[in-house]
């Protein structure tokens, strides 16, 4: 899961660089299109499992993942509706009846929009890096959350995020590397 975002605004000097300024970049992002490459490096497996699909986000809140290779499949969050399809079967999943997974999507989710309370309300947050290159980690501050994840790093350059890596709390990991695509709408820079 997880969207490229495209506001190529120049950086303020290296000291006004905080999450609040980030929030506010990536708060300008209104649409944006991107493609994916995930590797899932699982403990049982010899080798990482690679899929590769297309990512949409439409501000502020409709993130789709449509995966390509090596099976078509989709994952849309439209609101609170979590909506899977694979082989044909579609299955919708109110994220209030799933509050892991609810939080796990939301931190995808609130980065893209830059909703900073948001995220604060699930993660302890930090951030690397400078505008160039940054990298916000995100550490999970319910215990519920912490069983199923350790942290979640999204790393970006400006307003596009470039990577997510999650690393789950049974040791298991999956890294998605970002390339913006096509469109790519934002509101005015003020």
């Amino acid at each position: 899961l997880a969207l490229l975002l495209a506001v190529a605004m120049p950086a303020g000097a290296a000291g006004d660089w905080d999450i609040a300024r980030l929030m506010d970049i990536l708060s300008r992002n209104k649409s944006s299109d991107a493609r994916f490459v995930e590797r899932k490096f699982i403990a049982l497996l010899d080798q990482p499992v690679e899929s590769s699909g297309e990512l949409s986000y439409v501000a502020p809140d409709r993130l789709e993942k449509r995966t390509l290779k090596p099976k078509p499949e989709s994952m849309l969050l439209d609101g609170g509706m979590l909506t899977l399809e694979r082989g044909g079967r579609k299955r919708s999943l109110p994220l209030t009846d799933y509050p892991e997974v609810g939080a796990f999507v939301e931190s995808i989710r609130a980065t893209l929009s830059g909703d900073f309370k948001s995220l604060q309300r699930t993660y302890g947050l930090s951030l690397e890096g400078d505008a160039a290159q940054w990298m916000l980690t995100l550490t999970p501050s319910e215990p519920r959350m912490a069983q199923l994840v350790q942290t979640i790093r999204i790393g970006g350059s400006r307003g596009d995020v470039t990577s997510i890596e999650i690393l789950q709390a049974d040791g298991d990991r999956s890294l998605m590397n970002i390339q913006k695509t096509g469109r790519a709408d934002k509101a005015p820079a003020s």
